[in-house]
């Protein structure tokens, strides 16, 4: 068989495998106690009103009674039970789970480690093993355990997490859901002893459960589920119907005065939208710093740290296609509105020297970019 022909066999083999797999859908929080395996019991009720074939694989209720009550009706399979340094211990049992083959498995604790001698050394892996052989999961997992923010929660908390997942599962799931609560919510349902037994509680608040912690793991948990939901557009929505938030691209040269008023007009525009924003600086061979004056290399300095002070990305590059490489950081940069300052120029040097300036209106007509011109 030719390489060409084999690998298009590859090919096609991976879109059956992806199409054959489960879907994945994970219930994300901020810190234990928010409700995550609450939501996901309600849901396994849902469906199996609905006729769909669940089984719950693991749950961890932590006895907190309203969560416990839930399992009352609900298809439960069977905790392993296996010997580790003498303790008997409950394990999801990942073989029975695989042999049953339901439409859709619960498995709470995705960050969980397995006792040594399991299949797998983590339960994510598990995870993974259920999606393959076609059985849908719903699980559950704070953001303190994903592993590229564990230096920061680290930071945040003062507590050391030593169960991480890696970052692609959450790239891999169809669906994320961030379970919220305010900080004053979180400490109340703690109050009430419905996360922990009253022993625990007044160390917690002392501890993890500081409103200002609580507010900072708040934040990061929002911000992943918002670039989740980012990657899925990027990836399934078509392009010409993708709504496009604001983005401004300011363009920038080494004259001074008109950089500056650039960038400060742009900064307002893009706080106004509450947008990201680009500042841009385009090196021609004349721009090339032998060939500028130090005082305007210096102003040019000072613009770049205005410009990152004010919340700007900063692009710098060297190029004399002046229009071509605005145009390409544009749409590689799904730039929605380009700003401009207004050529200092009395009518016969607009005539003469403006060639850049209407090549960049006429690149701009053939685009859904909008042109500022900034006075």
């Amino acid at each position: 068989m030719p390489p060409e022909t084999n690998q298009t066999a590859n090919n096609f083999l991976q879109l059956v495998k992806q199409s054959r797999r489960g879907k994945l859908k994970i219930y994300i929080g901020m810190s234990a106690g928010v409700g995550k395996s609450y939501r996901m019991l309600q849901e396994a009720h849902a469906l199996l009103k609905n006729n769909i074939d669940i089984q719950i694989g693991y749950i961890e209720t932590h006895n907190r009674a309203e969560t416990h009550a839930l399992l009352g009706g609900l298809p439960i399979i069977d905790r392993r039970k296996t010997f580790y340094k003498g303790k008997e211990l409950d394990e999801m049992d990942l073989q029975t789970i695989l042999n049953r083959h339901p439409e859709v498995v619960i498995v709470d604790e995705l960050a969980h480690t397995n006792i040594e001698g399991s299949k797998n050394s983590k339960r994510w892996q598990d995870v993974m093993d259920i999606l393959e052989a076609g059985i849908s999961v719903i699980t559950a997992v704070n953001i303190q355990h994903l592993e590229s923010l564990n230096q920061d929660v680290e930071q945040i908390t003062g507590i050391t997490i030593t169960e991480r997942i890696p970052d692609r599962i959450l790239d891999l799931a169809d669906e994320v859901v961030n379970i919220d609560l305010t900080a004053d919510e979180l400490v109340a349902r703690l109050k009430d002893g419905k996360i922990y037994e009253q022993a625990k509680i007044e160390r917690s608040l002392q501890n993890f459960f500081r409103s200002d912690k609580i507010l900072q793991l708040r934040e990061l948990a929002l911000k992943e589920v918002a670039h989740h939901v980012e990657r899925k557009i990027d990836i399934e929505v078509p392009k010409q119907i993708k709504l496009r938030p604001e983005k401004f691209l300011a363009c920038i040269s080494s004259n001074a005065e008109t950089a500056k008023i650039v960038i400060r007009k742009t900064a307002r525009l893009a706080s106004y939208y509450r947008s990201p924003w680009i500042v841009l600086y385009v090196q021609s061979s004349s721009e090339s710093l032998d060939r500028i004056k130090l005082d305007k290399q210096r102003h040019l300095i000072n613009n770049f740290k205005l410009a990152t002070e004010l919340g700007a990305e900063l692009i710098k590059l060297k190029s004399d296609a002046i229009t071509q490489t605005i145009m390409k950081v544009a749409e590689e940069k799904d730039v929605t509105t380009i700003c401009i300052g207004k050529p200092h120029l009395n009518l016969w040097q607009v005539i003469l020297r403006t060639a850049i300036f209407n090549e960049l209106l006429n690149k701009i007509a053939k685009t859904e970019t909008d042109l500022v011109i900034l006075s």
